[in-house]
């Protein structure tokens, strides 16, 4: 039997060897959680809300230990990952609650001998595949909101983080969620969702990746008529204006680009400053970045912990070369440390200026710590360079005018937009991309909806 070998990016340390399941024992968990979706469906919902919960305090009572784990494996910095966990039960504890409010309505008859009712019901098993960079959170995203409706859920963990996404559900069976209706299995990605998607049990997919992997998915769940919700790729533009509170700028800035090492689908990866501001905001954002520093996310006073493997590192690095062989001026970093043996990535905070539409960086999502920075006169031209991309997941502007505020909210096509924040994530929210970076809403009031169906009760004769 095959093993994953889960290491620390930034040692090469391993951490565990894990086997992977065979085609069967996945097959046989699918099975088991469609059996278990008819008890789990019918347990009262305040019920299910008391187990989610308790889930949650479970987590958060185990909140170093897992932080720790998360470290480890992702390599983020401990405080980072001590936020995660903390986002994580912010959706386990939201969706507690979404459980007592899967509501019905009646509608008026057009006719007195009628009642016409609509209700509610799980959709059924949920098959949900998760990525390495926030391994709670995504699956506490998709997890929560399907078992609150009464769906039962497996999830195959990203190979490269599974540990703390084994760990949080192991946390569930421990406050009493039945071990059948949420389960991990662990296999190569690409086979486990064609077992996904060639299951008739599965009535629902849940992917948070990359754009082509989701249409992938896309594509073979049509052979079942799966439902589908799909987290996509996202490039997203932060916009500086020339009225803009340039000290909240430059830290919120900071934030958006370099949480995780850059490696977050929602992380700021095109700076289009005006250029009445762009020397100061330029300068002042660099010394910024100048203090970050970089090593074992283990260690007090990390920001930048290691990039997750070599092949996200060799993207990161040629992206920066086409740059600067293009004209791009290096502000700050340009450093690396590359450890092929080890298997230990590190790409310096990196701040590029005089940056063009030609160069790749302005094309290709970059999911490391580089910022690359362009000018523009004119709302309009802000507005153009922001939607020139196949991705509509985040978008970020800074302004003190609500006239300009208006105006780029209107007009920018990004499912999640910050204005004046460089962190919009919340549980509470609906979270989503427009274009290529996905299909449906995770968190808020809509995150339920995609693990619901709707039934509709015409009562006659009466």
């Amino acid at each position: 039997m095959s093993k994953i070998k889960v290491t620390n990016p930034a040692t090469g340390e391993l951490i565990e060897e894990i086997s992977m399941q065979t085609n069967a024992e996945i097959e046989a968990a699918i099975e088991n959680g469609h059996k278990a979706f008819h008890k789990w469906s019918k347990l009262d919902a305040h019920e299910r809300s008391r187990l989610i919960h308790a889930w949650s305090a479970k987590v958060q009572e185990n909140k170093e230990e897992l932080a720790k784990l998360m470290t480890l494996e992702n390599g983020k910095p401990l405080n980072e990952a001590r936020g995660e966990i903390d986002y994580s039960t912010d959706y386990l504890d939201w969706y507690a609650e979404e459980a007592k409010r899967v509501y019905g309505r009646t509608i008026p008859a057009n006719t007195n001998s009628k009642r016409i009712i609509v209700t509610r019901e799980p959709i059924g098993l949920v098959a949900a595949i998760t990525p390495w960079n926030f391994p709670t959170a995504m699956m506490a995203r998709k997890a929560a909101p399907a078992l609150a409706a009464g769906c039962t859920f497996i999830v195959k963990p990203a190979q490269e983080t599974p540990l703390s996404g084994m760990k949080f559900i192991d946390y569930a069976y421990e406050v009493g969620i039945p071990k059948d209706a949420i389960q991990y299995v662990m296999g190569e990605g690409k086979v486990v969702g064609e077992i996904f998607t060639n299951s008739k049990l599965i009535r629902k997919i849940t992917f948070t990746g990359s754009t082509g992997v989701g249409k992938q998915l896309i594509a073979n769940s049509s052979e079942n008529i799966q439902h589908v919700t799909m987290e996509l790729g996202g490039h997203a533009p932060l916009i500086v204006t020339e009225d803009a509170d340039i000290e909240m700028a430059v830290h919120q800035t900071v934030a958006a680009k370099f949480r995780n090492a850059g490696q977050t689908c929602v992380c700021a990866n095109r700076m289009i400053v005006h250029e009445s501001i762009l020397d100061e905001f330029t300068e002042k954002f660099a010394s910024e970045v100048k203090k970050l520093e970089v090593g074992n996310g283990l260690e007090e006073g990390i920001d930048i912990g290691p990039i997750i493997n070599e092949k996200g590192y060799n993207k990161i690095v040629e992206q920066m070369e086409d740059a600067i062989a293009g004209g791009a001026e290096v502000l700050v970093g340009n450093q690396f440390q590359a450890n092929q043996e080890k298997g230990c990535f590190f790409v310096y905070p990196t701040v590029l200026k005089n940056v063009t539409t030609e160069m790749t960086i302005m094309h290709e999502e970059t999911f490391g710590p580089v910022a690359p920075i362009i000018s523009f006169r004119t709302l309009e031209e802000a507005v153009e360079l922001a939607n020139s991309t196949p991705y509509g997941l985040a978008a970020y502007f800074f302004t003190n005018d609500y006239r300009v505020g208006h105006y780029l909210h209107d007009h920018l096509q990004f499912g999640i937009i910050g204005w004046n924040d460089g962190g919009p994530s919340a549980a509470h929210a609906p979270f989503g991309g427009m274009k290529e970076s996905g299909l449906g809403r995770e968190g808020g009031i809509e995150g339920i909806e995609p693990y619901l169906e709707t039934k509709y009760l015409s009562i006659g004769g009466l």
